[in-house]
Parts: structure tokens; C-alpha cells; sequence
């Protein structure tokens, strides 16, 4: 960008609470809100008391605005925190719901999987959409703060690595790239080292009944999962029955459809990077564009997508 810029001023973050823990707020219900209306008229609450007021609160909306700190003169810089932070916000959605899948699965609740199945399907959708703002910066733009990054990369997102490892893709590199890190490696350790979700949809298939290898059954978790052939035996019999009544084939196309938009996800950030730096180097010590292929052809759920030339 070749005009002047400002940074508008939002946030005093002299006055900002800076801690990590819920805000003291009071708790109301139907009744309260009914008599409050009757107080305003119907109109909006705008009186509070103190230096804070209930959204800004329950949302930590001041803390979390005053986090964008730019450290060059490049346009575009800004663009760049604010989506990159917006994705690790979704992430944690994400994973979030990713978590509590698992333990649907786990319980047998598979109607209630469906659910959660849904709504993690559209906050990957929206992660994938964040690429169609982050494209519209271009390479000049994008090389008037690159140097600022230092060797910070996307591939040290410890809530991506969460994501990749509960969906099966155990990366033992990734995980102790953030050992360094108390607050972090400790959660990060235990989600790498224990079954994923795909691991748990395996021994759902072995309670339906299926004929399932004890080594898909009870291996080391941290070690990248392998095709089975008995887990492909499985989906085949699970497919031979393919209506909305049948829930295992029905958790199987849910599956292949949130492996299949994590992988738009994948080709979005290749096609990207790519747009913008070419065959550069990364920032953070990779090839760059080389090393984001490899990734984009990676499946989750493999025995998912193999079945599907012999169907």
C-alpha cells in the first residue's frame, strides 16, 4: 500500500482487566427480565456503574480487542493478526466441539454425535472462508511486515495441532515443538498421546460386532495410525447398507465430509501461500510451499476414502 495509514484508537489498555478468569457477574433469570422491562419502557439498558458494563464483561470484549499489536508500518499487517487470531479462536471452537464428540461416540450417543457433527461442520466451514480475506493480501503488502514475524509460523498453532491430533494425525515434531511451554505442552501431550476420534469410531465398529484386529484396537496412540485391512472390511459391510436408518454409515459419510472441507482447508492455506511468497522459504524454518503439499495430501479417516473404489 503506498498511502498513509491509522490505526484508530479502540481500547485504553491502561484500563484493561488482563485476567484470564471470568469477570464477577450476577446471574437473572425470566422474572428479573420481565420487571426490568418494565423499568425501561422497553428500552436497552444503558446505565451501569463502575468502568465496565455486562457485555463487555461476560465477553472480556476490552481485553480481547486490545490484543492486535502491529510491530511494522505495513497496511496489511493488521488484516493478518486479526484473521490469524480470529482462526485460533475458531479452533478452540473446533476443538471444543471435536472433544465432545469423542465422548458422544464413546458413550454410544450417536444421535447427540450427529449433532455435535453438524455444528463442527460449519465452524470448519467458516475457518475455511477466513482464506478469502487473508488472499486479498498481496505479496508487496505482505513482504512490508514478513521480516516482523521472525521465525513465528502458523505451524506452531498449538490449537491447530490440538485439532489435527484428536481427528488422528499424531505429529510428534509438532507436539514438542511447544515442550518448551508449561502452560501449553502439558494438555497439548495428553490430547497426542490418547486415542482419537477415528480410533474410538474403530472400536464402535468392533461393539457393532465387526470384526476388528486387536492391533487397531489397542496400539500406541502416539504413533500415526495405519490402514487396516479389517477396518476396511468394516466400512465395506457398513456401506452395503447405505440409508439414513443405518447410523454407522451415516457417522461414516459425516466423518468423510469433515475430512473432506479440513482438507479444502489445506488446499486453501497451500494455494495461498503460494499466491503470496511463491516458493519462498517459511518463516518458520520450512520449505514453504513444499512443506504445506505434503499436508494437502493427507487424509483423515484413510480407510473412508479407500473403500470408495470398491463401491
Amino acid at each position: 500500500m503506498s498511502f498513509e495509514f491509522i490505526i484508530p484508537e479502540i481500547v485504553d489498555p491502561n484500563g484493561v482487566d488482563g485476567s484470564p478468569h471470568p469477570r464477577p457477574m450476577d446471574v437473572k433469570d425470566d422474572q428479573s427480565r420481565e420487571e426490568k422491562v418494565l423499568e425501561t419502557d422497553g428500552e436497552p439498558i444503558t446505565n451501569f456503574y463502575g468502568n465496565s458494563n455486562p457485555y463487555i464483561d461476560y465477553e472480556s470484549i476490552d481485553l480481547l480487542l486490545s490484543l492486535q499489536h502491529p510491530r511494522s508500518q505495513g497496511y496489511d499487517e493488521m488484516c493478518f493478526i486479526i484473521m490469524g487470531q480470529a482462526k485460533e479462536l475458531l479452533f478452540k471452537s473446533l476443538y471444543f466441539e471435536l472433544y465432545n464428540l469423542q465422548l458422544r461416540i464413546r458413550d454410544d450417543d450417536i444421535a447427540n454425535a450427529f449433532v455435535i457433527m453438524d455444528r463442527s461442520k460449519k465452524i470448519l466451514k467458516l475457518i475455511v472462508n477466513v482464506w478469502d480475506v487473508l488472499s486479498t493480501i498481496r505479496t508487496d503488502g505482505f513482504n512490508q511486515f514478513r521480516d516482523y514475524l521472525s521465525v513465528a509460523s502458523g505451524q506452531l498453532s498449538f490449537m491447530y495441532r490440538h485439532i489435527e491430533f484428536i481427528l488422528g494425525n499424531k505429529n510428534k515434531h509438532m507436539c514438542e515443538a511447544h515442550s518448551n511451554v508449561p502452560h501449553v505442552y502439558p494438555a497439548l501431550l495428553k490430547n497426542f498421546s490418547s486415542p482419537s476420534i477415528y480410533d474410538d469410531v474403530i472400536r464402535q465398529l468392533a461393539r457393532n460386532e465387526f470384526a476388528i484386529d486387536a492391533a487397531a484396537l489397542d496400539r500406541d496412540w502416539t504413533e500415526v495410525y495405519k490402514e487396516n485391512a479389517s477396518v476396511e472390511a468394516a466400512w465395506l459391510k457398513v456401506y452395503s447398507d447405505p440409508t439414513p436408518t443405518n447410523e454407522l454409515y451415516m457417522l461414516g459419510e459425516g466423518l468423510t465430509e469433515l475430512a473432506d472441507i479440513f482438507s479444502q482447508y489445506r488446499h486453501r492455506h497451500f494455494v495461498s501461500v503460494e499466491r503470496i511468497l511463491g516458493f519462498k522459504p517459511g518463516t518458520g524454518g520450512s520449505a514453504g510451499v513444499g512443506w504445506l503439499k505434503k499436508a494437502v495430501d493427507h487424509r483423515f479417516f484413510p480407510e473412508l476414502w479407500t473403500i470408495r473404489t470398491e463401491l
